[in-house]
């Protein structure tokens, strides 16, 4: 057996991603050994209740309550507790105290990553964090060292699997929303308290973290603009397919301008894309990352967005590079945010939308509707009418109307929703959704 050099390893919460972790360094540390070119010691597990029930049968003298000893004494750290206190003061800690520290929190990088990535320079340390963006799918890596020599200009990404597995479901039944929420909880895709996944925080979070690296600009989270799919309904999802789309929570980052006008968008929201798009046919509860760079042309990557062992893999893959980055020596490779562009509001984004109303069935409507929309330099590409008869006693027809319209900003076509809504000839605007990746 080779004698390798030995690095403690100290891991920060027990919970499913952590436990599996713990299991795999103990179970496969000749392998990692033989791939890190040291021997990675798990020195413990901190945890708030040693006793508590493991998903992983792990040796109880591993556990913890001293989380400070165990990182003060460790070379890496991974930190699995998720939340922004005590994980961001044993971050720091780790990484004043010489450690690389190795990371899954989404959150805490998304409002403090600038603190971190300035304490792990300033100490010649390495902050990894891999398995923050899109659980196991490999994205920072690639974005941080494989397309470093490239321009990123695009990144979409479905990045939740809550959501992409509620929409998947809606689009191939044609339930409704509540009742498939009612199902991924009970499958355990969904927490009890929805809120962050279905109204796209957890999205968010993982938009902030890809715009920053992709562009080399600190994004903070509030500068991420967000929508939820909670209004999506089993009508705009059947609108959506006959029109040739599918409804799908996207984070959407994107390089704006040429030259020294340029500035980058970063936003969350529910977006049609093109059936035979590849981010089309991601179903369940999976995650994939399309991204498009001046060079490289367009890449995707798909897998698995969720899941405790899926996520250690990435988590284990970063403790592997951390290790060797201990074993050659040298500072660490930082974050870069000199490019330093400005992120803008929503409204600068040139976008389509499909937008449906309903309105009355009658002459000059069309005409009208078209004006409204032409008044703010939006204009209309396709229009499809459908006439619901109107129900017994009542007087007059109502049309639906399906308007996709052409690129214009988003701000101008917000305005012009507003005029529609607003219109003595509509009755009410049904749905409003923007078309990405066409």
């Amino acid at each position: 057996m080779t004698d390798y050099r030995r690095l403690r390893v100290a891991l920060l919460g027990a919970g499913a991603v952590g436990s599996q972790v713990a299991s795999l360094l103990l179970r496969h540390g000749d392998e990692l050994a033989d791939r890190a070119g040291a021997r990675l010691e798990l020195a413990g597990i901190a945890v708030r209740d040693v006793d508590a029930p493991r998903d992983v049968d792990l040796p109880r003298e591993l556990f913890t309550t001293d989380a400070e000893t165990l990182i003060t004494g460790a070379d890496i750290v991974i930190e699995l507790m998720g939340g922004i206190e005590p994980a961001r003061s044993h971050i720091l800690l780790g990484l004043g105290s010489g450690a690389d520290v190795v990371t899954a929190n989404k959150a805490l990088l998304a409002t403090h990553g600038p603190e971190i990535f300035d304490a792990a320079s300033r100490v010649g340390a390495s902050v990894y964090y891999e398995a923050a963006a899109a659980g196991a799918i490999p994205i920072i890596r690639p974005l941080r060292d494989s397309l470093a020599g490239d321009r990123v200009v695009r990144i979409m990404g479905i990045v939740n699997g809550t959501t992409n597995y509620i929409l998947d479901r809606m689009d191939g039944e044609g339930a409704d929303f509540a009742d498939v929420l009612a199902d991924a909880q009970r499958l355990g895709y969904a927490e009890a308290d929805p809120t962050a996944d279905v109204e796209g925080y957890d999205a968010a979070q993982k938009a902030a973290i890809l715009a920053s690296l992709a562009f080399h600009t600190a994004v903070p989270l509030e500068a991420v603009h967000r929508e939820g799919i909670t209004t999506i309904t089993a009508d705009m999802i059947e609108e959506a397919r006959e029109a040739g789309f599918v409804i799908k929570l996207l984070a959407v980052c994107e390089r704006l301008g040429n030259g020294g006008d340029e500035s980058i968008s970063v936003r969350v929201y529910p977006a049609l894309v093109p059936r035979d798009h590849p981010l089309g046919a991601v179903h369940g509860a999976n995650n994939a990352v399309f991204v498009e760079a001046e060079a490289a042309g367009s890449l995707m990557f798909y897998g698995a967005g969720a899941g405790g062992v899926q996520t250690a893999s990435a988590v284990l893959g970063d403790v592997v590079s951390a290790a060797r980055r201990h074993i050659a020596g040298g500072t660490g490779v930082g974050e870069s945010t000199r490019a330093n562009l400005p992120v803008v509001s929503i409204g600068h984004v040139l976008t389509r939308y499909q937008i449906t109303l309903e309105v009355a069935d009658e002459a000059g409507v069309l005409a009208t509707i078209a004006g409204l929309l032409s008044d703010g330099d939006v204009s209309v590409a396709t229009l499809v009418q459908t006439v619901i008869p109107a129900e017994d006693g009542a007087d007059g027809e109502t049309a639906r109307l399906i308007i996709g319209t052409h690129r214009a900003t988003d701000d101008a076509l917000s305005a012009a929703v507003d005029r529609l809504a607003a219109s003595d000839v509509v009755e009410r605007v049904v749905s409003v959704l923007r078309v990405e990746g066409e």
